[in-house]
């Protein structure tokens, strides 16, 4: 049996081979002329992704990198911050704030709930914040945050918005200068159709203004250096050069699609998994599911484990399993990217057919002739 390796999961995702194919190039020297006029087109091509006029800097790091910037650039020891902890990469922003001496006042969200905005509001006036930290999509359950509605309550105060979009950006509507996110964090495996290496993070005036009075210590993460840096076309320290070549593939394929039309692709993708998943009679986990990646409740009976085990394993398809306290109960089908319609077609029918196997009942191939209803639709053939 031939098995074809297919990857499904939020993050990494595929890397196009017209990028892939720009990364073999011949390395060339980053304190160059040429490399800082590939950057410069970088730079300009992520503020179209981010949706701002604000410089948006590069940093060579996982998405994690561009988490621990946010904290150590904008805040001191000691300083109050509110986390919204919906999932594992919310929590992360408590970590992370915790290992630096921030008092970090978590609003604990039940896995696959989404906050009320105005929760965040209620708590702001209750004391001296300085920050939200907020995911855009919470990868770990497939949940997407009103982002638009949190900004609004952030906005009324003096503190500031920085917002996870790790996974969410190019997948999840984010305006970052329309809507007033004061600070967004992303990388590069995910919506940018990259490998993993490179993080991202844009800052507007108000939150600037906050680097002038931090005091925590940063070095390689000081943004101030990597902001002085930008007005030559670098960056402060050696950058991941052959990375930073397909980024500005990523982004010119992204701008000729057109903003508006990658979101509405992601929702199509988004909407015709649910249908699949929801038609052989599984239940979704997110109540407010993302464009990035949809998260399904494992039936009763069946080992969750195993199921995305055996459908990676024997069908070389790659699904991404619970994380946490939801490992084996839930599973999560990414399709954001680089990843099309007969992609998930592909991984739709391998749900249903290690399903079958491992004894749940219903009628194989109503999955995909959901899947099928929803995609014909939204499509706009000449036929």
């Amino acid at each position: 049996m031939i098995k074809k390796d297919l990857l499904l999961t939020p993050g990494p995702t595929t890397v196009p081979a017209k990028i892939l194919l720009s990364m073999a190039e011949p390395l060339f020297h980053h304190r160059t002329p040429q490399y800082q006029k590939l950057f410069s087109e970088v730079c300009e091509g992520l503020k179209f992704v981010f949706r701002t006029k604000h410089d948006v800097l590069t940093l060579t790091s996982s998405g994690t990198g561009a988490m621990e910037s946010a904290m150590v650039n904008l805040l001191s020891a000691g300083d109050q911050v509110i986390v919204v902890d919906a999932g594992k990469f919310g929590e992360r922003f408590g970590d992370i704030g915790k290992a630096f001496g921030i008092q970090c006042d978590i609003i604990k969200i039940p896995y696959g709930k989404a906050v009320d905005p105005q929760v965040v509001g209620d708590k702001l006036k209750s004391g001296n914040y300085k920050a939200v930290f907020t995911t855009l999509c919470e990868t770990s359950t497939g949940v997407v945050h009103d982002i638009q509605g949190l900004a609004k309550v952030v906005c009324n105060s003096s503190a500031v918005l920085i917002c996870d979009a790790i996974s969410g950006l190019g997948a999840d509507r984010l305006e970052m200068d329309e809507w007033g996110v004061d600070v967004v964090v992303s990388g590069s495996q995910k919506g940018l159709m990259l490998p993993p290496g490179l993080a991202f993070i844009a800052l507007n005036d108000k939150a600037w203004k906050l680097t002038e009075t931090s005091e925590l210590p940063k070095f390689y993460y000081n943004l101030a250096q990597y902001k002085k840096a930008l007005k030559k076309g670098d960056t402060p320290w050696t950058p991941a050069t052959t990375l930073v070549v397909g980024l500005n593939e990523a982004l010119k394929t992204m701008h000729a699609e057109g903003y508006d039309e990658v979101i509405d692709r992601h929702a199509r993708l988004a909407e015709s998994t649910r249908a699949a998943m929801t038609a052989i009679g599984l239940e979704l986990f997110a109540e407010r599911p993302s464009n990035a990646v949809t998260s399904i409740k494992v039936p009763t009976g069946i080992d969750g484990v195993k199921l995305v085990k055996v459908i990676r394993d024997e069908l070389g398809i790659t699904l991404a399993g619970g994380q946490g306290d939801m490992k084996g109960q839930i599973f999560r089908f990414g399709h954001l990217g680089y990843c099309s319609e007969y992609d998930l077609v592909s991984g739709v029918a391998a749900v249903e057919q290690v399903l079958d196997r491992l004894g749940y009942k219903f009628k194989l191939g109503d999955g995909l002739t959901a899947f099928q209803k929803v995609i014909r639709s939204r499509q706009k053939l000449s036929v």
